[in-house]
């Protein structure tokens, strides 16, 4: 058992829902929560060769399903030449042209009759503490009929573009209003793209960005402004996810000191954790 949860002793595992759980673009962020068995993963990936990836190396502790989380109605997977680019939204070939690579990486080379499911409709899903999602603009309908299963959720990372790709794909600005009225702040960015715009390419590189910004990953967490917002769990789980996804050592310490306030942890438990992160002298 880590130091730190040693000093919050969380009722269970951290429960961590990944929709587009197919990892095109690296590790996910709760790869380490994951490997020192501090949480359990259920993900969701329709592409039936990434599906069948993941599946074959999922842990004990990760489960992966082969469905298309959205609205609840029956929609068409637009599978572009880019795996990573598959979408339950039609691509804008115009914006595409906006960027060295797209218009290829973009083209829809075959479409799969789909049914969506809703995510307060799953219900493999019984906690759910922290959502990733990667989808390709489809994540304000996962947020829109996901309200129920979100309720006790403490942070959420999330795609947004500030220049959308595809058609109906909301933009930075409305996916901030939405997580807002959530009851979520934003806390960082996980990953942050910039991209040429065409034709310019840079040093014989045509995805070597210059200053402007094509999407991110953004990492959303429950309002941490009160002590009252969350229960004495929601914090012991907030502080893990802060810690161990993305060295947010400074809110996890807040959690920390919020569960002092609520008299669950003593009052010196957030310069424990705190001193245990310095680096040790050599004797």
């Amino acid at each position: 058992m880590d130091f730190l949860t040693q000093i919050l002793l969380p009722d269970r595992l951290t429960a961590v829902v990944d929709v587009g759980a197919n990892p095109i673009d690296g590790d996910p962020p709760y790869k380490a929560m994951l490997a020192a068995g501090l949480c359990e993963v259920l993900g969701f990936e329709p592409q039936a060769e990434a599906l069948a990836r993941l599946q074959k190396m999922a842990g004990p502790r990760e489960r992966y399903l082969p469905h298309a989380l959205g609205d609840g109605t029956s929609r068409t997977l637009h599978v572009c030449d880019l795996e990573g680019m598959t979408s339950l939204l039609v691509p804008d070939p115009a914006r595409l042209a906006l960027f060295n690579l797209f218009p290829i990486w973009g083209g829809v080379k075959n479409t799969i009759p789909v049914s969506s499911r809703r995510l307060d409709d799953i219900s493999e899903i019984t906690q759910l503490d922290f959502l990733k999602m990667d989808i390709q603009g489809s994540e304000r309908d996962v947020l829109t009929h996901g309200k129920a299963k979100l309720a006790d959720a403490v942070a959420i990372q999330t795609e947004v573009s500030f220049i959308t790709l595809y058609e109906g794909q909301p933009t930075l600005g409305e996916m901030d209003v939405m997580m807002r009225e959530l009851g979520f702040l934003p806390h960082c960015f996980a990953e942050l793209k910039v991209w040429p715009l065409a034709p310019t390419i840079v040093s014989s590189q045509p995805n070597k960005g210059l200053r402007q910004l094509l999407e991110a990953d953004l990492v959303y967490v429950r309002d941490f402004t009160r002590a009252e917002n969350m229960s004495p769990e929601q914090w012991k789980h907030l502080a893990l996810i802060a810690h161990h996804c993305y060295g947010s050592v400074d809110l996890a310490a807040r959690a920390i000191n919020m569960l002092t306030q609520l008299g669950v942890v003593p009052a010196n438990a957030a310069e424990h954790y705190l001193s245990s992160l310095a680096p040790r002298k050599a004797n």
